[in-house]
């Protein structure tokens, strides 16, 4: 980590000062009142919509203060960055307006449409590297790019300057906010966002509690608040790209745990399902990323009765392509969604036999995949089923055995998932 982050001290005057170095660039967000969630939790969530900032994300306003504040020697072969798409964009926009050349590293993984947001918002200031198969991976090339060429590193998150522009979002919530607010939720991914908008809520709205939210597969903040130390995780899932992080921030981290009351856990597919619930019943676009604060409130579903919530809805880029994938995350999640391996005896008639006495009125085979083996007595199908109700679930499974279909439950097995779904 760069020891000049170190060495820096950050306060709430910094996220002041940051407020005015941004204004003419960033797009104040609306703190919109959510009528559907705040009846669905019988309280008050205020929802910030970040996901309504030109670039789509905060990540904005973190990037251009620090890119803004950089001096002519800092600026003269150039700045570098590692982003999973959003802080890109935000470095990208900020070398186009400063007339910058920057030089941005992100995963291979990362979805089309923030790569194509990068180029847009950059046009010929800046050069796209994808690299590696997480944010991680891309930190990695970039920093050592970042000597070779003795470019200067712009970090997405444990930078002092970076984690002032976030702050600036509280800024915004408490002059928006007509109540005193109890919660505030917020995601978490490499920390910049709950730390900059923890410090200043800290000073001006000290009752407020803040909650951070990490998606199941990169729980970096969790892990190192149970060690006591920043702890890098082995694996993640790089599925809410906008949170995949290995590592999280020295300086994040500190900030985090005097501030932070707590970091709640949510599982993919949960955030999928908020998503979907999010478009279709309010008509917002959020990625992965921006529906986590969201997806945390039924983990708090009793203390928020009668209280004032904020959710920080961080970004908004999300690929259409990426659709189809988050509808099947949410079915399986939600337990609608099944799939199995089903020994067929290789006589005429199995299949229509499992069709008429295994699928319930309602059920519905989603996927099938089978290959006849005429040298044996059974053949192996790939098959999914589709439930309308999850208490369909076992109903299901005991036809299946009171037919004498020898299975195997792929969704319980997560290797096997991961091969042949």
């Amino acid at each position: 980590m760069n020891q000049q982050v170190e060495k820096k001290v950050f306060n709430v005057e910094d996220i002041i000062i940051a407020s005015h170095t941004i204004k003419d660039v960033i797009s104040p967000t609306p703190l919109q009142y959510n009528h559907l969630l705040s009846e669905r939790y019988d309280c008050h969530v205020y929802l910030k919509r970040e996901d309504l900032q030109s670039v789509r994300s905060f990540k904005i306003r973190g990037a251009y203060n620090r890119i803004k504040k950089l001096n002519e020697d800092e600026l003269k072969n150039g700045i570098i960055c590692a982003s999973a798409g959003n802080h890109a964009q935000g470095v990208a926009y900020s070398c186009h307006l400063l007339n910058i050349h920057g030089k941005i590293f992100m995963p291979s993984t990362t979805p089309k449409q923030k790569v194509n947001q990068v180029k847009f918002w950059g046009k010929e200031d800046v050069e796209i590297v994808l690299v590696g198969d997480t944010f991680d991976d891309a930190y990695e090339k970039a920093m050592e790019c970042s000597h070779e060429e003795n470019r200067t590193f712009i970090h997405p998150f444990d930078d002092p300057d970076v984690i002032a522009g976030q702050g600036t979002v509280a800024v915004e919530l408490l002059n928006d906010c007509p109540e005193k607010i109890d919660y505030l939720f917020a995601a978490i991914g490499g920390g910049g966002l709950l730390s900059g908008v923890g410090t200043y809520l800290r000073h001006y709205s000290p009752e407020t509690l803040l909650i951070g939210v990490e998606p199941q597969g990169a729980p970096g903040m969790k892990e190192s608040f149970l060690k006591g130390e920043v702890t890098s995780l082995k694996k993640i899932d790089p599925f809410v790209d906008g949170a995949a992080v290995k590592t999280v921030g020295t300086m994040t981290f500190n900030i985090c745990k005097d501030i932070v009351d707590d970091i709640l856990v949510v599982p993919e597919g949960k955030v999928c399902t908020t998503l979907l619930s999010l478009y279709n019943e309010n008509a917002i676009v959020v990625e992965p990323t921006g529906a986590l604060s969201v997806a945390a409130l039924d983990m708090y579903a009793d203390e928020i009765k009668g209280k004032t919530v904020v959710c920080i809805v961080s970004g908004g880029n999300n690929d259409i392509g990426r659709m189809q994938e988050i509808k099947e995350r949410s079915k399986i999640y939600e337990g609608l969604q099944h799939y199995f391996i089903v020994q067929f005896p290789q006589r005429p008639g199995a299949l229509r036999e499992f069709l008429d006495d295994v699928l319930g009125p309602n059920d519905d085979i989603s996927h099938f995949e089978y290959t006849k083996k005429n040298n044996r007595e059974t053949g192996p199908a790939l098959v999914g089923i589709e439930l309308k109700d999850n208490k369909d679930y076992s109903p299901l499974i005991e036809r299946i055995k009171a037919k004498g279909f020898v299975y195997r439950e792929v969704n319980k097995d997560s290797t096997l998932f991961q091969m042949l779904v």
